[in-house]
C-alpha cells in the first residue's frame, strides 16, 4: 500500500433535483466502490464519503417549476438518491447532506478563515435584477431569444436547442423567470477568491508533480493553467444555500461551488471524531472520483481552496471518467433521455450486479462510451452467464455429481501439468488485477477475472471429468477393456477429484476477485460453498487451499440467468416512450400562440437604414463540414465566400447530418467580429429561419457565384 497509512475517497456529490442515472454511475460511483472495495479487502483504513448536493440554481429552478418549496425538493431527492446507491451496492461509510447544519457550520468557518486571513477580494459589479421580486437574478433565471437560433426559451448562459454558450447581454427581449419582468442592471458586492495568486504553486503541484494522472484531467488542468487564472466569485445573491457570515452580506451565499466540496470535510466530521486524520495528515491518500465536467473545480478551485486555508492534503489523484451515452445519443435529463437507476432496480430486481458488470466493461475511462441495451443483453449473455456462472455452475453441479457433494482431496501422485498451470494462474491473475486496480484501470481487471474463469472452463472441457467417471462406472460393471484394474480405477478417482479440486479453489479465488466488482454475486458464491465473508480478504487471493477437504459444499444455484429479446425491446421502448413523453409535456407548458401572426419569431427593436447598412451579408458555398469534438450541437464548417474562405462554428449539429450540407449556398454575416467556440475561432454566422422547430438555411432561390453580396 506503499507510503499512505489511510485512504480518504470522495465522489462527487450529485445535485439533489433529480434521481440518478446509468451515467452517473458509470461516471464515478461505480468506479470509486470497486476501489473502495479492493481497499478493505487488503485491510486499509479507508473512508468513502459522499452526500447530496442541496444548494445552488438548478434546486431552486426545480422547486420553482414544482412550486414547492427546495427543501421539499432536497428531501424528496436525497431519499431517492440515497436509496438507488444503497440498492447498486455502492458502499459509502457515510452520504450526508449540505443542507445539515454541521456542513453549513464548517463551510462558514472555512469561508472565515480565508477572509480573516485577507485571501478575498471585495467587488462591486452589476448584476441582473428583477424589479419586482427585487432580487438579483442568476443567469439561469433570465431567459430570452437565442441570437443564433431564435430559440425563445433560451437561458441566459446557455441556449438548450443550439448548445450556443450565451450571457444575459446577447438575449433577444430578456425577462426574468421568477416574474416575466424586463431586468435590470443593479449594482453588488461580493467576495472573489484570487486564483491568478495560487498559479505557481498549482503549476509546480499539479503539472509537475502529477504527471501520471490520467491525460483527459492533466490535459484540462494544463490548458487552464496555460490560459492563466483569473478572480472567481466565492459568494452569490440568494435567498438559498449558506449565508455569507459577514455583518454587511444579508441575501448573500456561499457559491455552491465553494461549499459543494467542502461537503467531503463536513461528511469525514459526521463520519468519525478523528476527521481531522484523514485530512490533515500527510500519510493520507486522497482520491476524488468525478466526472469529467468536474475536473477543474477539483483539481483547480478545490485545492487553491485548500492551499489557502492550510493544514489540509492536497489531492493524490482524480481518476475523471469520460461521459456514457445511451443508444447512440447523449444523456439529457430535461428529454427524459436516460435509464434511471431506481428504475433499473424495479425491472431487474436482484440482478443488479449485471448492470454494475456492464457499466465498468464499458466504462468511459478514456472517451466518451455508449450503452445500448443490445449491449448489455450480449454481455450479461455471452460473458456473464456464458463464462463465468457457467464455470462455477459446472463445478458446483459435478461436484455433487462426482464427489458427493465434498471438496475431495488432492492425489499428488496424479497432479499433472495442466493442474499446476491453472494453480499458477491464481497468482498471475491475482498480481494482474492488483496492478490494474492501483491504477485505475477497471475495465481491464475485470476483464483480467472473465478470462480466469474462461481459463477454468478450458480446463474443465480438457479433463472431462464427466467420461472419466462414465470410464470408471463401465469398469465397474465389468464392460470396460478388461486391460483396465483396480489401479486404473484410483487413477481415474484421482484425476476427478483433482480436477474438481483445483476447479473448487479456482471458484473460491473467483470470488475474491470479483467481489469489488459484484460484490453480490461474491456473496451468493461464498453461501453455496458455506465460508464466511472473511474469505474475501485481498490476502487469501492466489491461495489452493481455501476451502477444506471433506468440507460439505450448499447445492448449486445460478448466479446470473439470460437476459431475453422482449425485456430489450421493453427497455427501448421505454426510453422512447420516456423522449415522447418529455416532449409532450414540454409542449403543453409552452403557451399557445394568441394569433396565427404570433407563430413568427418576437420583433425586433425597429433599426435605422444605416444600422441595416453596417451588416455584410453574403452568399457562401459550404465546402466542408464536420462535427466540433465534445459538443454534440456544433458543427465546424469551410465556407467559400469567393474572395475567401471562411470557418464558423454553427449550432446546426441536431438539425443537418455533416454530409448533407456540403454544396450547400448559405447566407452569412462576414462582418461579424470572430469568436471562439470550443476552441475554434468562428469568423461569421450564417442565416437560419426556422419553421415548428425545424431549421433552414437562408440562401437565394437560385444559385449564385460565392460572395455575392445581399442588399
Amino acid at each position: 500500500m506503499g507510503k499512505f497509512n489511510r485512504y480518504l475517497i470522495t465522489a462527487a456529490l450529485p445535485y439533489a433535483n433529480g434521481p440518478v442515472h446509468i451515467g452517473h454511475l458509470a461516471g464515478c460511483y461505480l468506479p470509486a466502490d470497486i476501489y473502495v472495495r479492493y481497499l478493505r479487502a487488503k485491510k486499509a483504513d479507508v473512508k468513502f464519503v459522499c452526500g447530496s448536493d442541496e444548494h445552488g440554481v438548478p434546486i431552486t429552478i426545480k422547486a420553482m417549476k414544482e412550486n414547492v418549496t427546495p427543501q421539499d425538493i432536497v428531501d424528496k431527492y436525497h431519499k431517492i438518491i440515497s436509496d438507488s446507491f444503497a440498492a447498486m451496492g455502492i458502499s459509502f461509510d457515510i452520504f450526508a447532506r449540505t443542507s445539515d447544519p454541521i456542513h453549513h457550520q464548517t463551510a462558514s468557518d472555512f469561508f472565515l478563515k480565508m477572509y480573516n486571513d485577507g485571501l478575498f477580494e471585495e467587488k462591486e459589479t452589476e448584476q441582473y435584477f428583477d424589479p419586482e421580486k427585487k432580487v438579483f437574478l442568476a443567469d439561469r433565471y433570465i431567459i430570452g431569444t437565442c441570437p443564433k437560433c431564435g430559440n425563445d426559451k433560451a437561458y441566459g448562459d446557455q441556449c438548450e436547442r443550439c448548445g450556443s454558450s450565451l450571457s444575459p447581454d446577447e438575449l433577444i427581449n430578456p425577462h426574468s423567470a421568477l416574474s416575466d419582468a424586463v431586468p435590470i442592471k443593479k449594482t453588488t458586492k461580493h467576495w472573489y477568491m484570487p486564483l491568478q495568486n495560487y498559479e505557481p504553486w498549482l503549476k509546480e503541484w499539479l503539472l509537475e508533480g502529477h504527471k501520471e494522472w490520467k491525460n483527459n484531467v492533466y490535459g484540462q488542468c494544463k490548458s487552464w493553467l496555460d490560459n492563466g487564472l483569473q478572480s472567481r466569485a466565492m459568494t452569490r445573491d440568494s435567498n438559498w444555500g449558506i449565508k455569507v457570515p459577514l455583518p454587511d452580506a444579508d441575501g448573500k451565499v456561499l457559491y455552491v461551488w465553494f461549499d459543494a466540496p467542502i461537503g467531503y470535510i463536513s461528511a469525514t466530521k459526521e463520519l468519525t471524531p478523528d476527521w481531522a486524520d484523514y485530512w490533515c495528515k500527510d500519510d493520507t491518500k486522497l482520491v476524488h472520483f468525478i466526472g469529467k465536467d468536474n475536473i477543474v473545480f477539483h483539481c483547480i478551485i478545490f485545492p487553491a481552496m485548500l492551499k489557502a486555508h492550510g493544514n489540509f492534503v492536497f489531492p493524490e489523484n482524480v481518476p475523471a471518467n469520460e461521459f456514457l451515452n445511451i443508444e447512440g445519443e447523449k444523456v439529457s435529463t430535461s428529454r427524459n433521455w436516460a435509464v434511471w437507476i431506481n428504475d433499473y432496480i424495479q425491472d431487474f430486481p436482484d440482478q443488479q450486479d449485471i448492470l454494475r458488470y456492464v457499466l465498468c466493461s464499458t466504462a468511459p475511462e478514456t472517451k466518451d462510451n455508449d450503452f445500448t441495451w443490445k449491449d448489455f443483453q450480449d454481455r450479461n449473455n455471452n460473458e456473464l452467464v456464458a463464462i463465468f456462472g457457467n464455470f462455477i455452475n459446472r463445478t458446483m453441479v459435478l461436484m455433487h455429481k462426482l464427489c458427493g457433494g465434498k471438496v475431495p482431496r488432492l492425489h499428488e501422485e496424479f497432479v499433472e501439468a495442466a493442474d499446476k498451470d491453472l494453480v499458477k494462474e491464481f497468482t498471475l491473475s491475482k498480481e494482474k488485477i492488483e496492478s490494474s486496480l492501483e491504477n485505475y484501470r477497471f475495465r481491464e481487471a475485470l476483464a483480467e477475472v472473465i478470462d480466469l474463469a474462461r481459463k477454468g472452463n478450458q480446463y474443465l472441457q480438457k479433463n472431462e471429468p464427466w467420461k472419466l467417471a462414465s470410464a470408471m462406472e463401465r469398469i465397474k460393471a465389468g464392460t470396460a477393456d478388461p486391460l483396465y484394474t483396480e489401479k486404473d480405477l484410483l487413477m481415474l478417482q484421482g484425476k476427478i477429484d483433482n480436477c474438481l479440486y483445483v476447479c473448487l479453489q479456482l471458484t473460491a479465488n473467483l470470488a475474491i476477485f470479483i467481489n469489488p466488482f459484484l460484490p453480490f454475486t461474491a456473496r451468493k458464491i461464498c453461501h453455496m460453498v458455506k465460508v464466511v465473508d472473511r474469505m474475501l480478504e485481498w490476502e487469501n487471493a492466489g491461495s489452493d487451499t481455501l476451502l477444506k477437504v471433506g468440507y460439505t459444499l450448499r447445492a448449486p444455484e445460478l448466479l446470473f440467468k439470460k437476459v431475453e429479446d422482449d425485456q430489450v425491446k421493453a427497455q427501448v421502448e421505454k426510453l422512447h416512450a420516456g423522449l415522447k413523453k418529455s416532449a409532450a409535456e414540454a409542449a403543453a407548458a409552452a403557451p399557445a400562440p394568441v394569433a396565427e401572426e404570433k407563430a413568427a419569431a418576437p420583433a425586433k427593436p425597429e433599426i435605422q437604414f444605416d444600422d441595416f447598412a453596417k451588416l455584410d451579408l453574403r452568399v457562401g458555398t459550404i465546402l466542408s463540414a464536420e462535427k466540433v469534438e465534445k459538443a454534440d450541437k456544433l458543427l465546424k464548417l469551410l465556407i467559400d465566400i469567393g474572395t475567401e474562405q471562411r470557418t464558423v462554428v454553427s449550432g446546426i449539429a441536431m438539425h443537418f447530418k455533416p454530409e448533407d450540407i456540403i454544396g450547400k449556398q448559405v447566407t452569412l454575416v462576414a462582418n461579424l467580429a470572430p469568436r471562439k467556440m470550443r476552441g475554434i475561432e468562428s469568423q461569421g454566422m450564417i442565416l437560419m429561419a426556422e419553421d415548428n422547430g425545424k431549421l433552414i438555411f437562408v440562401n437565394p432561390a437560385e444559385a449564385v457565384q460565392p460572395g455575392s453580396g445581399v442588399s
